[in-house]
Order: C-alpha cells, then structure tokens, then sequence
C-alpha cells in the first residue's frame, strides 16, 4: 500500500505513549506516519477496561507532580483543565502493622526502626537528590549503596524486603541507579506540608491517549489496531517495506516501541547474531494485577508497600483513595500488584485460582474483610513489565540506532537513568520523532 501523499513514510511499531509522542512529533513536522498497535486498544501498559462506564488502567498509573514532559504535551494539546493533582497518603505494612509513611511525622512514628535509624531513613532522600552525576553509582548495587548512606538495620527492614518483593530472585543484581532515581524522583514530588502530590488525567489515561491520537489523525497520521507487524522487506540495509495489517506498507523509516526481545525476533534475519544477543541481553520481568471492585474502603492508604515476603504482592494500591470513588459509581478500587517472571505459577494461575489464592492473605492484613465485599474482580497479566536494572546497565543498554539503517528503536528498557513511565517514554518518543523527522525532511 502506498501513502497519502508525497511526504516520507514512517511506520510506528507500538502505540504505547512512547509511540503515540513518536507519531504526533513527526506527523505535526509532516511527516506521513502510520502507528500499527497488536493490541485491539492503544496505551501499551496504559491500556484500560470499564468499571461502570468508566475507563479505569489495567495496571495503576499515575503521575508526578514534577513530570515536565507530560505536562508540556498536555499544555501543547490544551487540555490542562483535565489535569487532577491530588495529594495522597503512602504507607508501608510491616511487622503485622501499618505504617503511614506521607510526611515527615509519620516518619518520626515509625516504630519498626530506632529514632536515630527513622531519621537515617528521612534523610535518603536528601542524599539521593544531590548526587549530581549518576555514573558514579553504576558499580554499586542497590543494596550496597543503600547500606552505605542508610545503615544495615534501615536496610533489613525496609529495603531489602521491597526489593526482594519487587525483583525477587534478581534483587541481589539491580542497580543503585534504580533505587537512587526512585528516591529522587518521589522526594521531589511532595506538597507544601511534606505529603507526596500525585496527578491524574480526568477520566483516565486512556483519555489523555485519545486526545494525542485525535491530534495525530488530525495531522494526517493512521493508526491501526489488532494489527501486529508481521515482517520487514529488507534491501542494502534498510527496510523498505512492512507487513502489517493484511497489507505491505512501503515505508521510509521505522520507529519499533515493544519490548526488547519482541523486537529481537522482527529483525533476527536481517542482522547479526551479536546484535540479536545484545537485545535478548536485557532481562524483564511480567506483571499480574488483580483488580477488586468492593463495596467499601479497604483502608485510607493510596499506595501500601508490604515489606511482608510471604504475603504475594509488593504493592496494596487503593485507586479510590487517589481518584474518588464516585468515578466508577461507588465502588472502590483496589489494585493487587506483583512483578514477576512470566513462568512464575503465580503468573499462570486461572483467574479465579488467583482471588482464591489471594483472600486469605488479604484477612490475613485486614481481619474483617469478607468474601462479600467483592463486588466483582478482574486479572490482568504483561510478559514485559519492568527491565531489570542491574549494575553497569549503560554498558548493555541498545542504542536507538540499529544495524538496519532507517530502523530506531525507542523501548522502555533504554529510559535510562530513569526507569520506565509515562513522563520518560513521552519524552523518548518526541526527541527520536524529532530527529527523524529532520533528517528525513532534509534530504
């Protein structure tokens, strides 16, 4: 199939918001493009479903206050009047006892730790926000570093058990990079009082993914779903032409936005072994979210880390106490989240295999919860959720660039020093969209 009109053709691969930023990008420079997304929605991990009309994330999202590449798309787009900021409480499960964790008080009353460790632990922040250059801890591991600024004790009862239920076996590998933009970034999202600020996009993500895809389509751009890319026509080191979408699509360029190894088994005829390798070099790990619509509050808590290894999920994530819950008609949302390995059992379980799994564990916590209060439930699973970070990531992160010569490549797993999210992959998408859009319009 040809294109519209005379302009280069680039194909995006993915409709992500990395590759919903890629396609407004090149297609307000003019440049014609054509997103092919496999799912049958867009919004990659952004993805929503209904509760009562309402579009809620499959996987909870949310954004920081200081997340600028998003707040500058939404101001490109005029649509600051859908931005919600709304503060909200943190807190941590530990030694069968909850523990809000929003404020410096709550830090003060944390009794999990001496005093003398509550304010070693205040003071991560701090000490993570003025290391200026990252490089100097990409030999450290997570663990190393965290014991070196926080003491052992500090360790042992709050970090090594979040990162252990966040990485599980691969906890001993992750970087301190990771952990360091991880404190820097929510320690520069708090209010005027101390408590974190988070924001939300009315009506969801999904309708923040509509309006950039309104805006695509406005500038002559397609997008196509349950449409994955099947192949590349490849000549003298470009590819020429894709098969996607029961159609051939000749093309000029090539954004490719999914995962590492997705894309590792696209292009494997077309280049060496060693690059093939480079890409499945990056180890991820895939996400089951158990979602509960209840007939009440589990707790006041947003965001509960549980520093419990036998409970089976790092996070307790109380959407309705972050967006109310007269969005979704009265229900509360609860979010039930762990990260894992794919070939984990957890993983695989049927749906109703897993809420059985789960309740036990959950009265375990809140002793008066029943059956009943579960109006309904929903499973959602991700093969790639979260790259592993591991020490001395930079040496085996891809470059954007590729052997094939007009095929780039913008992933999750290359948003580095920071780790995934919305922010980083809609800044990643426009700067790469940028850049070819130039070197393809001055030709």
């Amino acid at each position: 199939m040809t294109t519209n009109n005379s302009s280069p053709h680039v194909a995006i691969i993915g409709a992500g918001f990395c590759g919903l930023a890629a396609g407004y990008e090149l297609s307000k420079s003019g440049v014609n493009v054509t997103i092919f997304e496999g799912e049958s929605e867009i919004g990659g991990l952004s993805s929503t479903f209904r509760i009562n009309g309402t579009r809620l994330e499959k996987f909870y999202h949310h954004w920081f206050n200081n997340d600028e590449h998003v707040m500058a798309l939404i101001d490109e787009l005029g649509t600051q009047d859908q931005v919600l900021f709304r503060s909200t409480r943190t807190g941590m499960y530990c030694a069968n006892n909850f523990f809000k964790l929003s404020t410096p008080l709550d830090l003060l009353r944390f009794k999990p730790l001496s005093l003398f460790d509550r304010f070693r632990l205040g003071l991560l922040a701090l000490h993570a926000r003025r290391v200026t250059n990252w490089r100097q801890l990409e030999n450290l591991t997570a663990s190393e570093w965290l014991m070196q600024i926080g003491g052992e004790k500090v360790y042992k009862v709050v970090w090594e058990p979040l990162l252990r239920g966040k990485f599980g076996e691969y906890a001993p590998e992750v970087s301190a990079v990771w952990i360091w933009n991880k404190l820097k970034l929510r320690g520069g999202s708090r209010g005027k009082g101390g408590e974190e600020q988070l924001v939300y996009y009315r009506e969801g993500f999904a309708a923040f993914a509509n309006r950039i895809t309104s805006q695509i389509e406005s500038n002559g751009g397609r997008i196509f779903v349950d449409s994955p890319v099947h192949s590349l026509l490849v000549k003298d080191g470009k590819v020429t032409e894709i098969q996607a979408a029961g159609d051939k699509f000749k093309v000029d360029a090539i954004i490719a936005t999914p995962a590492l190894p997705i894309i590792a088994d696209l292009v494997e005829p077309y280049v060496s072994q060693e690059y093939i390798k480079q890409l499945r070099r990056i180890k991820y790990l895939g996400n089951v979210c158990l979602i509960l619509e209840l007939d009440r509050s589990l707790s006041d808590i947003y965001w509960l880390n549980v520093n419990e290894l036998d409970f089976p999920f790092v996070g307790i994530i109380e959407h309705t106490n972050f967006e109310p819950p007269d969005t979704y008609g009265g229900r509360h949302i609860v979010y039930l989240s762990k990260y894992l390995p794919a070939s984990a059992e957890l993983f695989r379980m049927k749906d109703d295999e897993l809420l059985k799994f789960t309740i036990p564990h959950l009265q375990r916590m809140f002793p008066k919860f029943k059956n009943e209060w579960i109006l309904a439930y929903h499973v959602w699973r991700a093969h790639y959720s979260q790259p592993v970070i591991e020490r001395n990531y930079s040496r085996l992160l891809p470059s954007h660039e590729t052997p094939l010569q007009n095929f780039f490549i913008a992933t999750m797993a290359q948003i580095y020093p920071e780790d995934r999210g919305t922010n980083y992959a809609i800044r990643e998408g426009r700067k790469l969209g940028a850049h070819i859009a130039l070197t393809l319009l001055n030709k």
